[in-house]
C-alpha cells in the first residue's frame, strides 16, 4: 500500500512494482495524488508528464483516510498487506491512528517504510521537506552549485536517492521476514539519503581535512567534458589509468603534454586541473565531435557524446538495452514509458502496466478485500472512497 506523493515515495512503489510486487496507490478522492497536475499537462488531466514517470505499473484507489470510515478500509486492507509505504511528514501516521504498531496489531508480518525529510525526533521534525532542502542540508547543493552564480540544476536528486534507499530497506526487511515471520519498521530520510552518495567527500574531509567544491571530484578523477568543433559536447574521463591519459595524448597530437612538469604525473594533472582545461579546450574545438570519438576510441579512451534527451532515444546503445517501451493508454494513446534498470535472468518485468486513473481500482480492489457490492456503494455515496471519474477521449 502507498501512501505516496510527489517523488520520493512514489518513486520507492515504482521500483517496487518493477520488480513485481502488486502496488496500490491510496489516493484522496477528487485530487490525488499533486504530481497528477504538476509539470506539463497531459493530453488528459490527471496524467501529467511527472506523473506518468513515477507512477506506471500501480493500481490506483481513493480512499478519504481522514475519515474514521477511510482509515478503518485502510487498516483491514494492511491487515493483509506485506508493506505500507508513506511519505507524510513525521507524526502524520499517528496522528491519523495509522501508526506501524497498530497496524502490525492486526497483521505481525506488516513491513511499514517511512520516508521523510528529516528524522522523527530530530531538530528539523516539524519542517516542510522538498528534494531542494534534502540536497541543502546534505551538502549536496555545495557541490553542485556555482556559488558565483547560484541556481538549481539537473534531476531531483534527493528525491530520487531516497526512493532507492527506501527500496532497498524494504527488500532487506522482506528477505529477514523470510526467517524470523516478523514484519519491520524502515525509516529513511531525504538528508540520510543524501548524504548515502557522496560518501568520499566527506572521508576527503575528516582523513584530509580538503573541502571538496564542484570540480573537485572531476579534477580527482580527470574527467572532462569538451566542446567540439561542431559545438557538440564530448566527455572523456581519463581516471587514473596511465594508458588512458597516453591514449588521449596521442589522440589529441599532443603527445608532448606528457613531458610538461604541469601534467607529467597523475598527482600534478590533478592539481593543474583547470590549466588542463584550458589547454585542451582550443585542441578540442579543431575537429567535429565524430572524429573525436574515432580517435579517442582507437586508442581505448573512455570517451561518449554528451546526449541531449533527444539523442538519448536513439542512441544505439540505450535503443539496444530496451529500456523504452510503448504501453497503449485508453486515454492517452501510445505512452512511451522506461523499463526497471535491472535484469534478473537476463529479464525485465513481463507486463508492465499504464499509469492508473485516480480511484480506477477502487472497486476491484475493495471487492478483493472483501467488501460487499453494497458496502462499496455506501461507502461512494458517502465520498469515503471514490471510483475513477469519467475520461473524455483523448
Amino acid at each position: 500500500l502507498e501512501l505516496g506523493q510527489f517523488i520520493a515515495g512514489p518513486f520507492a512503489g515504482l521500483q517496487l512494482a518493477d520488480l513485481g510486487a502488486e502496488v496500490i496507490k491510496i489516493e484522496r478522492p477528487g485530487s490525488g495524488d499533486p504530481f497528477r497536475e504538476f509539470g506539463l499537462p497531459g493530453k488528459v488531466s490527471g496524467f501529467s508528464n511527472n506523473f506518468c514517470a513515477f507512477n506506471r505499473n500501480k493500481h490506483s484507489i481513493g480512499l478519504d483516510i481522514h475519515t474514521e470510515q477511510g482509515r478503518e478500509v485502510f487498516r483491514r486492507l494492511a491487515a493483509g498487506a506485506d508493506i505500507v509505504l508513506e511519505n507524510f511528514r513525521p507524526g502524520v501516521m499517528r496522528r491519523l491512528g495509522l501508526d506501524d504498531e497498530s497496524l502490525r496489531a492486526a497483521n505481525p508480518r506488516l513491513i511499514v517504510c517511512s520516508i521523510t525529510g528529516f528524522s522523527a525526533d530530530g531538530p528539523y521534525h516539524g519542517r516542510p521537506a522538498y528534494d531542494s532542502v534534502g540536497q541543502a542540508v546534505s551538502g549536496l547543493l555545495s557541490i553542485t552549485v556555482d556559488p558565483a552564480d547560484p541556481r538549481l540544476l539537473g534531476p531531483t536528486l534527493s528525491d530520487q536517492v531516497t526512493g532507492m534507499q527506501a527500496c532497498m530497506g524494504i527488500l532487506a526487511a522482506l528477505h529477514e521476514r523470510s526467517r524470523t515471520g516478523q514484519g519491520a519498521r524502515v525509516e529513511i530520510t531525504m538528508v540520510e539519503a543524501s548524504l548515502s552518495i557522496i560518501p568520499d567527500f566527506f572521508t576527503a574531509y575528516t582523513q584530509a581535512q580538503m573541502v571538496m567544491g564542484p570540480e573537485s571530484r572531476a579534477a580527482v578523477s580527470l574527467a572532462l567534458c569538451l566542446r567540439c568543433r561542431d559545438e557538440r559536447l564530448l566527455a572523456v574521463h581519463v581516471s587514473s589509468t596511465e594508458k588512458f591519459w597516453r591514449g588521449l595524448l596521442a589522440a589529441a597530437e599532443c603527445t608532448g603534454l606528457a613531458e610538461d612538469p604541469r601534467f607529467a604525473e597523475r598527482r600534478a594533472r590533478v592539481r593543474n586541473f583547470q590549466t588542463l582545461v584550458e589547454v585542451l579546450r582550443p585542441i578540442f574545438a579543431t575537429r567535429e565531435r565524430g572524429e573525436w570519438i574515432a580517435r579517442l576510441t582507437a586508442q581505448d579512451v573512455p570517451c561518449a557524446e554528451v546526449n541531449s534527451i533527444p539523442e538519448v532515444m536513439t542512441d544505439p546503445e540505450v535503443r539496444h538495452s530496451g529500456m523504452f517501451h510503448t504501453l497503449e493508454h485508453p486515454q492517452l494513446g501510445p505512452l512511451t514509458a522506461m523499463r526497471r534498470a535491472v535484469r534478473i535472468n537476463g529479464e525485465r518485468e513481463d507486463h508492465p502496466g499504464i499509469p492508473p486513473a485516480l480511484g480506477e481500482q477502487t472497486q476491484a480492489v475493495l471487492a478483493a478485500a472483501g467488501y460487499s457490492p453494497q458496502a462499496i456503494a455506501r461507502m461512494l455515496d458517502d465520498g469515503v472512497i471514490a471510483s475513477p471519474p469519467e475520461q473524455p477521449t483523448a
